[in-house]
């Protein structure tokens, strides 16, 4: 197997087990360590040029967000997710930002409704060159505003518990071929409905926005299973 990380920034401002654990959420979140893979912590302290005790801490902060997985007596893996977890998330998903966007419409301030015009407008700027490591963020970010705009703490809470999956399957819908275009489509038809204040419009668009990225993503992960089977 050829090397998945590199070295990280020991100059780096950060405290190490933090830019270590950092590196290899990104590992993760990207698919170069893939679901299901071992963890051997010598192999990743050689490859990341650190001891074993910030991968180890990293390992156990990566269980805690239900990115990696201890099974007993083998170790850690990489946590892989059945097609009934990947449904569960995404209906939760789907109900929470549906109602979020709901509460955006009676609550979001000019200012927000600004700011989403301005991140809308900034994946589009970002499309252009196909720069899929900050289109992510910026998705992020656009459907952070939309959550924070909500002024509902709990359902903010409720939705922070799902990011680090709605993370992990975003990079993987937005990946794929014509995603990117229908979700800035999609994006622009949500934010003309909150911008309106047209709650039934807007949930029913932030709903419809979920289910599409979820039709991707279960899409691709049955692609992915029947190349294996070759």
């Amino acid at each position: 197997m050829g090397r998945r990380l590199f070295p990280v920034d020991l100059e780096s401002y950060k405290p190490l087990r933090e830019v270590v654990f950092e590196t290899m959420r990104e590992a993760i979140i990207k698919g170069s360590l893939a679901p299901g893979e071992r963890l051997m912590e010598v192999q990743l302290a050689e490859e990341l040029g650190v001891s074993r005790t910030p991968v180890r801490e990293a390992i156990r902060k990566l269980e805690l967000e239900g990115l990696v997985a201890m099974i007993p007596r083998k170790g850690a893996y990489v946590a892989d997710y059945s097609i009934k977890d990947i449904t569960e998330v995404f209906e939760i998903r789907a109900a929470l930002e549906s109602f979020a966007a709901g509460l955006a419409c009676e609550r979001a301030t000019e200012q927000e409704l600004d700011e989403l015009r301005i991140l809308a407008d900034r994946v589009w700027e970002m499309a252009k060159n196909n720069d899929l490591k900050n289109i992510i963020q910026v998705d992020t970010d656009f459907h952070e505003r939309i959550y924070q705009s909500s002024r509902n703490s709990r359902l903010i809470q409720m939705l922070s518990n799902l990011r680090e999956q709605i993370h992990r399957f975003r990079s993987t819908s937005l990946a794929s071929p014509g995603r990117l275009q229908d979700t800035l489509e999609e994006h622009k038809g949500l934010v003309e409905a909150i911008v309106e204040r047209n709650m039934p419009l807007a949930q029913r668009l932030a709903l419809e926005h979920v289910e599409n990225a979820e039709d991707i993503f279960l899409e691709s992960i049955i692609k992915a299973q029947k190349a294996k089977e070759i």
